[in-house]
């Protein structure tokens, strides 16, 4: 029989492949929804609710698969899962029609649900002194979305947008068998038959559940909106092919994903409050800078006029974009870390509504960024409206939160 920290390493192991290969998959009309807004002609508004439809229904199925995971076991739930999105990826790549794509969307968006069901698989197999960092390194599979920005693009160029659907509904497949096949399940996991359902969601009367989605709308809700949205925003604003678009944009989406690890550690270390924090201040400082949009300026002087530009150059740009990702990737453990703390017996439950209204910020913003830009005609309006947003989180973090606490040095418990 396996020993108990060779099961741990298995099942944090394979659980985070699983989850990267189905982030790969949430995350792909990032890339594949370029060739298909050409193909049907489609405005900025029709492409950010193409690339956001199956951030929806992956949202939407957070909480119920999260209490499904707490019920039956994360292992069954996670496996069922990653099946069952294995043919509609695969049709998408004899879809012709706006709404075809749109419907198979909804359908591969339940792979994006998978994380509620392996952060609380992969959390119970580990204590609370070293839960942070566990889920830190689940939640690295983030890294998804940099996989189809290197992938996708390569696939497309070797033979056409209809292969990359194809591929990543073999990949999936694959995966799934593995992943059954190298974890385990402990009953104890699950929660008792006997808590019933009105149970499980009474932790929702929480107001620092609602607090913690705020948290992750930003976090990660905006994190999976720029992922999606910044391929498209290279080739339009910068006039990138889309593999090097695609490149480029991994630099926000690799950080975002691979550094969630030490997120987890931080918060471990310095407490889920102190990390969250920083994050927002330093998200808002580089969101300030982002929304800045390309300006000519023409001074009257005494000998004729002068004009000058102002605005930020793609290398400015990716650098800022890069310390985004990063802030993103701290963000996003350090809410979990949050959840793990007060709600160690429901996590499945707090975690699937938390990460509901990430998902939810996720699919709302893609497509507000597109109907800004159609209204405005200024790309980096999509910044604006995440300036405004976090500026919001972070007045009502101050005012929930800060003052009762130290943000620097000593570890605390969070509320």
């Amino acid at each position: 029989m396996m020993q108990r920290d060779v099961k741990q390493g298995l099942v944090l192991g394979m659980s985070t492949t699983a989850f990267t290969i189905c982030f790969m998959v949430w995350m792909m009309f990032a890339v594949l929804g370029v060739p298909i807004k050409d193909l049907l002609d489609l405005n900025e508004t029709q492409f950010g609710l193409l690339a956001s439809t199956p951030v929806l229904s992956g949202s939407l199925v957070r909480l119920p698969l999260g209490m499904l995971g707490d019920r039956y076991g994360g292992r069954i739930v996670f496996f069922v899962l990653m099946l069952v999105c294995v043919l509609p990826i695969y049709l998408i790549g004899d879809a012709h029609a706006y709404w075809q794509f749109l419907l198979l969307g909804l359908f591969v968006g339940l792979a994006g649900g998978s994380f509620s069901v392996g952060i609380a698989y992969v959390a119970k197999w580990f204590d609370k002194a070293n839960q942070g960092l566990a889920m830190g390194i689940f939640g690295a599979g983030n890294a998804g979305a940099a996989l189809t920005k290197f992938l996708a693009p390569a696939i497309i160029a070797a033979s056409s947008w209809q292969m990359v659907p194809k591929l990543f509904s073999a990949i999936l497949f694959v995966t799934a068998v593995m992943f059954w096949f190298f974890t385990c399940d402990y009953k104890s996991h699950r929660v008792a038959a006997s808590v019933s359902l009105r149970e499980q969601l009474a932790t929702l009367k929480d107001p620092c559940v609602w607090r913690y989605c705020q948290y992750y709308s930003i976090v990660f809700g905006g994190y999976v909106a720029l992922a999606l949205w910044m391929t498209q925003y290279y080739v339009g604003e910068y006039g990138f092919s889309l593999q090097s678009a695609a490149l480029l944009a991994a630099c926000f989406s690799l950080p975002g994903g691979v550094l969630r690890a030490v997120g987890g550690w931080m918060s471990d270390r310095w407490g889920a409050h102190s990390v969250t924090w920083w994050v927002m201040w330093v998200s808002w400082v580089c969101l300030f800078l982002l929304s800045y949009p390309q300006t000519d300026i023409t001074v009257y002087t005494v000998d004729g006029t002068r004009s000058f530009h102002i605005g930020l150059n793609v290398w400015v740009f990716t650098v800022l974009m890069f310390i985004v990702g990063v802030a993103c990737a701290f963000g996003k453990a350090s809410v979990f870390k949050y959840i793990a703390d007060e709600f160690p017996d429901r996590m499945g439950a707090v975690s699937g509504i938390v990460g509901l209204a990430g998902g939810l910020g996720g699919f709302v913003l893609p497509i507000l960024f597109g109907v800004l830009v159609d209204l405005t005609g200024v790309r980096s309006s999509n910044f604006m409206l995440l300036y405004g947003v976090v500026w919001v989180s972070l007045i009502w973090m101050y005012f929930s939160e800060v003052r009762k606490a130290p943000l620097l040095g000593a570890k605390q418990s969070d509320s």
